[in-house]
């Protein structure tokens, strides 16, 4: 695409653009306006009844479950129990005032964003008619006044009715973390604990000098740290602003694009809201990470090393914020030694610079030819969680094909919400099914499909997804180490969803082709181990709903197969019986049904 050359072709596309960008911004400002308070209402109101509603079952049931645990310690318990009340009171307060602020931003910044989102598609549909243009800009401006001139009574397609529906799904979500999650954890907290495993405890002489340095430590590092944001956000509004201004100008970076421009300006206004929330977000961390003092000095069994924190903390904050601007490097401040053993790991980057540049690098790359929206969906955390619910989605249509999953058990998760073996085996025979094919490709990762392979230095950089995959990776050389053979695969699917998989003798006399104990043993704590994991990942707030929405689709397609396998038998019953093939519900005339439908497939009658 054609860049404007020259100073006054540059001052030409500037003010040529302006006209349509305060277009765009006035109208989304508009459907801001409008749609605002409508999902500022359905979330407020959505999440405060969830949380006033549950707020007494989950303040006697998490007391039940600590009360009973054998997890903690006596010492531990004690504690927890006295301090339980401080959290459970905050709660209300705490969920109610994120909904507000939450429903205030989405319901804002979403229709707002959506209306430049829409010109961003539309250019996107046209670009290959309109990419001789010699003004970039004028392709642009064409698609945007021909656009809202028929779609302005269309406008809950760019961003009204998407916003509206989305405020919904975030109560349906939040609903089904407090009422299902929530409690899925405590029953986990007051499962068995095996005999080896030791209760967590504290030590009673450890706490008073914990306790004195978390008093010191919040207000000096509450103060300081908010003292480095508020210092350093001048630096952070104005590099900011003199970088859009320079890739806007240059058309660089993002806004190599010409779909990008509107974005430009958009950015350049709300940069302050985002330094803002930059100075907010410091100031809310700064407490917690103050309350990690108390933690360093109960690990060290040093006062001195927890006092050391707290001036070395402020160091680290500083260093952070200057390699995130760009400033000099390191601080400033001293940082004093808080731990014994601080040596870095042999070949690992403690630069935090370098892991910002190569970041930044990627991110500018991938950025230069799509919108925003798009953009966002392409987080590799977003395609790995998108793949599980797909090769769910596959995979249980093979079950049910195999009669391993029925109707009636797909009808009562739907129905009266009990999903529980389908929500742990499902998934699981879906992700051991991931690892058998990636130890058989000699892949380095985890094959996820046909073209892409999650590896250790292209996987999710997020901790959670990292506390995930990176026991995947280990279980996929296991099975590779194991050499699983063809027909011990295919009885493996069976295993996975029949069996509890507790015990070798379990395998007695299902088929599994070997009866090496120890063998079976191994794939069991491999099975174990992944439903461990996909218990955990059924927590996470989004899991719940998908599952469900995956579960209808395969409930449709099992009933419209039903009544296609029905129509089928009917229509070749004079070519191979002469008699019906839909019978009053015994088993012969089911098997008899099976037997012709088997024989249409192998003459061909029936692709």
């Amino acid at each position: 695409m054609k860049v404007p050359v020259g100073f006054l072709a540059t001052l030409w596309s500037f003010f040529s653009f302006l006209p349509f960008f305060f277009f765009l911004l006035i109208l989304g400002l508009a459907k801001a306006a409008i749609i605002g308070p409508i999902a500022l209402g359905i979330v407020v109101i959505g999440n405060s009844a969830v949380i006033i509603g549950l707020w007494i079952a989950h303040f006697l049931y998490t007391y039940y479950c600590v009360a009973r645990t054998r997890r903690l310690g006596f010492v531990l318990k004690i504690a927890v129990l006295l301090l339980l009340p401080v959290p459970m009171v905050l709660w209300p307060v705490i969920g109610i005032g994120g909904s507000l602020l939450g429903g205030i931003g989405y319901g804002f910044f979403a229709p707002l964003l959506a209306t430049f989102e829409a010109v961003g598609e539309n250019h996107q549909n046209h670009k290959g008619s309109k990419a001789g243009s010699a003004c970039p800009f004028s392709s642009l401006y064409r698609d945007m006044a021909l656009k809202f001139g028929f779609r302005l009574n269309l406008c809950h397609q760019d961003g009204c009715l998407p916003t509206i529906k989305g405020t919904c799904t975030v109560v349906c979500d939040f609903t089904d973390f407090c009422f299902h999650s929530y409690f899925s954890y405590m029953d986990e907290l007051c499962e068995k604990v095996p005999p080896e495993e030791k209760p967590m405890d504290v030590k009673l002489a450890k706490l008073p000098s914990c306790l004195l340095v978390i008093l010191i430590a919040v207000p000096v590092d509450v103060l300081l740290i908010t003292a480095v944001a508020l210092w350093k956000s001048p630096y952070m509004l104005f590099r900011g602003w003199k970088r859009l201004l320079e890739d806007l100008i240059g058309r660089e970076g993002p806004f190599l694009e010409t779909v990008c421009v509107p974005f430009a300006g958009l950015a350049i206004i709300l940069w302050p809201l985002a330094v803002l929330g930059a100075v907010i977000g410091a100031i809310i961390a700064s407490f917690f990470l103050a309350l990690y003092s108390g933690v360093i000095v109960y690990q060290e069994d040093s006062l001195l090393k927890g006092l050391g924190y707290i001036l070395a903390l402020v160091s680290l904050f500083d260093e952070y914020v200057n390699d995130f601007l760009y400033l000099r490097e390191g601080s400033c401040l001293p940082r004093p030694r808080y731990r014994k053993n601080a040596n870095p790991k042999p070949g690992e980057d403690t630069s935090l610079k370098t892991r910002r540049e190569n970041s930044l690098n990627a991110q500018l790359i991938s950025q230069k030819s799509r919108t925003l929206k798009w953009e966002i969906q392409q987080y590799k955390a977003v395609q790995v969680w998108d793949w599980l619910f797909k090769a769910c989605e596959v995979n249980g249509r093979i079950l049910l094909r195999d009669g391993l999953v029925s109707i009636q058990e797909i009808e009562e998760c739907l129905v009266k919400g009990n999903c529980k073996k389908l929500s742990i085996k499902l998934p699981t025979w879906s992700v051991l099914h991931c690892l058998l094919v990636s130890a058989k490709s000699d892949s380095s990762g985890l094959v996820i499909s046909d073209d892409v392979e999650l590896a250790r230095n292209n996987g999710p950089r997020e901790k959670v997804f990292e506390w995930l995959i990176e026991p995947l990776l280990i279980m996929k050389e296991q099975i590779k180490n194991l050499k699983v053979e063809e027909n011990e695969e295919t009885c493996l699917k069976r295993l996975v969803i029949e069996c509890e998989n507790k015990r070798p003798e379990e395998w007695d006399g299902t088929g599994f082709p070997s009866n090496d104990n120890v063998r079976r043993a191994q794939l069991q704590a491999i099975i174990r181990r992944l439903q461990g994991i996909v218990a955990s990942m059924s927590r996470f707030p989004t899991f719940r709903r998908r599952f469900r929405n995956m579960m209808k689709v395969l409930y449709v397609e099992a009933i419209q197969a039903g009544a296609s396998a029905s129509h089928i038998g009917v229509s070749l019953k004079s070519k191979y019986t002469g008699k019906s093939l839909i019978e009053s519900g015994n088993g012969e005339g089911r098997n008899e049904t099976d037997e012709v439908v088997y024989e249409a497939y192998d003459n061909g009658d029936v692709v």
